[in-house]
């Protein structure tokens, strides 16, 4: 088999093996003529360079003389394997509507459903005697519309301009012949209209004789009817219940309009003349409240590039910019963009309470807990059990209701051990006060060490932990890991503890306790995870002083409203997040609640946290105490009780360091003092000699603030015996102050 090209050149076609049609022989390539110029005999020279043939007897040695045909032909159908491998990329559009697979969310459509029918029913019904009186003054023109359109048709008024023409055109014949049909017709019309007359006359005196109700039924009947026929064409018989500002619909047209607008070089090129336009996979369906469009962009182009110029994608959407939510998708190649428009600003929607609202709700920390809706108004849930989470915002953004709804999750668990410190003083948490073994408010010192000396106490409370899970037997904690069934196990002491600390930053810029706050949160975050501890923490100040950076690189979930740059946003979201078009800088003064939430799912999530204020996060937390009753977990300053720690035997610090400090001292180093605690109270002055001296003489400072102590630069002896200028303690100061403490009773 072979051809003749132009210039008269002869090549083979590619013939498979055994194929019956291969047996004429046919001349040799290299023994055709060679134009000039070529690179060698018979070779075009445009053509591409030659790649030596496959040797084997396989069907992929098929070649031009040496020359591997790459691309195959149309009509090429591959092998079932490959056919199944095409398969599984598939995009496969479900069979069931995703809203009807999830339940949270078939029940909110169904909710919406009923209140809308139950909205529209009762509107109407209040206005049934307006209905009816507008009715009754329309009945007249009814009548007589009637009454006309009867005699009109009876006497076939609708030709008489037919037999006019006919007249004026002196036609006698289609004049005689109009007027014979229209009196057969008018004929056949009046043995109707009579047959009528007689039976409403008959059907009259039906009704006469009838009682009172159908007299009265057929009378509203009627004049409803006469009212419904005299009613213009310019009005309506019934108010609308429901003003709708439906939004246009969307069109491939209008998203190739808006991507063009973008000015990117490549969208232009490609929308441009010449040409390969812009491609959508799948048709543009709705999807909830909204539009859902698969776009494949051009070459070279990524959904990220799109989802930088949001706002300029709405623009040309003409659509506001709340209402366009542009996205990868997750599961296919970097130019697949997802592109979501909603019919209604995602800020406009009335903001929900949520599930916890329910006078029913119970959480298990082991399970995803309600967080909040997405753009589409679908449930969004975090797990968090194994996870820690940070919060962060301007202030005003939301931040603090957002860390309310898990708070209020996790108070709903009765198993779980609640430490809540709200740093800014202002009671945003005080209702979880009646379920929180610890709880503190304010951005005074003494809340500050009190929130320091709980998070020291989390952080033993790990090694013990870890002691308990390491002593168990492999057939009961396989993975080395905290389990719903170990947590049901009180005496084992692995319940979920959960650490709440909102305006972080306020503990974590403070001079004397912000280092050793930091050092604690990061242990807690990175140890606690796989022993039941969980961290939430909550900032309006998210930058390197007041969130330290190894808290913000090792939390696991991350919700981030707006804030004002790039630093910000990557502090709370992540390294890169601002580049890769995740920016949350882009919300307004108006999206309070709205963030970005990321470590949840792949990608991070656009999600409207729910909606708790003051009066329904008191009758949850009301709701968790009971909870906790029943089960016997109330503990702490829930159940009355002081859970702050203590020195042992009930000594005091200035006890304790009037105890150590040796006869004929007037000044110590601070470090050395602390040294000296942790000999005499291991147990409660331990943590302190684990810091730097540096780190020491801030705690001993601390400790000493709230009774007027200072730690002035003192001479004397290091630990090794050498001279030098630190941080101390005069002995004056600590009797005096025992002193005023014992008369006082302070």
């Amino acid at each position: 088999m072979s051809y003749t090209k132009a210039m008269g050149e002869v090549v083979r076609l590619p013939v498979r093996h055994g194929d019956p049609a291969a047996t004429d022989p046919a001349p040799d390539l290299d023994a055709s003529p060679a134009m000039p110029g070529n690179a060698g005999a018979g070779v075009p020279p445009n053509d591409p360079p030659l790649i030596p043939a496959p040797s084997g007897d396989g069907d992929d040695g098929e070649a031009i003389e040496g020359r591997v045909l790459v691309d195959r032909p149309d009509g090429y159908r591959p092998d079932v394997r490959a056919r199944r491998m095409a398969g599984e990329r598939d995009h496969r559009r479900p069979i069931i509507a995703p809203w009807l697979r999830n339940r949270d969310e078939a029940h909110a459509t169904i909710r919406w459903a009923v209140g809308y029918a139950g909205h529209v029913t009762g509107y109407h019904a209040a206005r049934i005697p307006l209905y009816g009186l507008r009715l009754a003054l329309r009945s007249p023109r009814g009548l007589y519309r009637v009454v006309a359109g009867t005699w009109r048709w009876t006497y076939d008024i609708e030709s008489r301009p037919l037999r006019t023409h006919a007249i004026d055109r002196r036609n006698d014949d289609s004049y005689l012949k109009l007027m014979s049909e229209r009196n057969d017709r008018v004929r056949a019309r009046l043995f109707v209209a009579g047959a009528g007359v007689v039976g409403t006359g008959l059907a009259a005196a039906s009704v006469a004789a009838a009682g009172g109700i159908t007299q009265t039924i057929v009378l509203a009947t009627l004049v409803a009817l006469l009212g419904w026929i005299g009613t213009p064409t310019d009005r309506r018989i019934l108010d609308t219940a429901v003003v709708s500002t439906k939004a246009p619909k969307l069109t491939s047209e209008i998203v190739v309009r808006a991507l063009a607008a973008l000015g990117n070089a490549e969208i232009n090129k490609a929308v441009g003349k010449g040409g390969g336009g812009i491609t959508f996979p799948a048709p543009i369906t709705r999807d909830g409240p909204g539009w859902r469009a698969e776009v494949d962009l051009p070459y070279g182009v990524t959904a990220t590039d799109i989802m930088e110029r949001r706002d300029r994608l709405a623009s040309g959407l003409r659509r506001p910019m709340g209402c366009v939510w542009p996205e990868p998708a997750h599961d296919q190649h970097a130019g697949r963009l997802v592109l979501w428009v909603g019919d209604q600003d995602m800020n406009q929607v009335k903001p929900v309470a949520g599930p916890l609202a329910k006078t029913t709700a119970t959480v298990d920390l082991f399970k995803p807990v309600p967080f909040g809706t997405d753009q589409r108004g679908r449930p969004v849930t975090v797990e968090l059990m194994y996870a820690n989470a940070l919060f962060g915002a301007m202030p005003g953004m939301g931040k603090t209701f957002a860390l309310r709804v898990l708070a209020l999750a996790a108070a709903l668990d009765p198993t779980a051990q609640l430490r809540v410190y709200e740093l800014k003083g202002t009671g945003d948490l005080s209702p979880l006060e009646k379920v929180a073994h610890q709880y503190g408010s304010g951005q005074d010192d003494e809340t500050l060490a009190a929130c320091l000396d709980a998070l020291r106490e989390v952080r033993k409370d790990l090694g013990r932990r870890a002691k308990v899970i390491r002593k168990l037997p492999k057939d009961i904690c396989p993975e080395n890991k905290v389990t719903p069934q170990l947590a049901a196990k009180r005496s084992l002491g692995l319940y979920p503890s959960v650490f709440i600390l909102d305006e972080c930053q306020n503990l974590f810029a403070h001079p004397d306790f912000g280092d050793e706050a930091a050092r604690l949160a990061v242990d807690i975050i990175k140890l606690g995870r796989a022993l039941g501890v969980i961290l939430l923490l909550a900032t309006q100040r998210p930058d390197k002083d007041s969130l330290p950076t190894g808290v913000s690189a090792n939390v696991g979930l991350r919700f981030c409203l707006k804030v004002m740059g790039q630093t910000e946003n990557d502090m709370i979201l992540g390294t890169s997040m601002y580049k890769n078009g995740i920016r949350a800088t882009t919300f307004t003064k108006k999206d309070k609640g709205i963030g970005y939430l990321a470590g949840e799912a792949d990608d991070p999530q656009i999600v409207r946290g729910y909606y708790i204020d003051n009066p329904a996060a008191d009758r949850i937390a009301d709701r968790a105490r009971a909870l906790r009753k029943a089960a016997g977990t109330l503990t702490g300053i829930a159940a009355g009780e002081d859970p702050t720690p203590t020195a042992d035997d009930g000594a005091s610090l200035l006890e304790d360091l009037a105890a150590v400090m040796a006869p004929g001292e007037d000044k110590v180093h601070s470090q050395v003092l602390v040294d000296r605690l942790a000999e005499l109270r291991p147990i409660v002055y331990g943590p302190w000699a684990d810091l730097d001296p540096t780190g020491k003489a801030r705690q001993l400072a601390a400790a000493l603030k709230p009774y007027g102590i200072g730690t002035p630069q003192v001479w004397g002896q290091d630990e090794t015996g050498k001279g030098r200028n630190l941080k101390g303690v005069h002995r004056d100061h600590v009797t005096d102050a025992l002193e005023t403490t014992r008369r006082t009773g302070r």
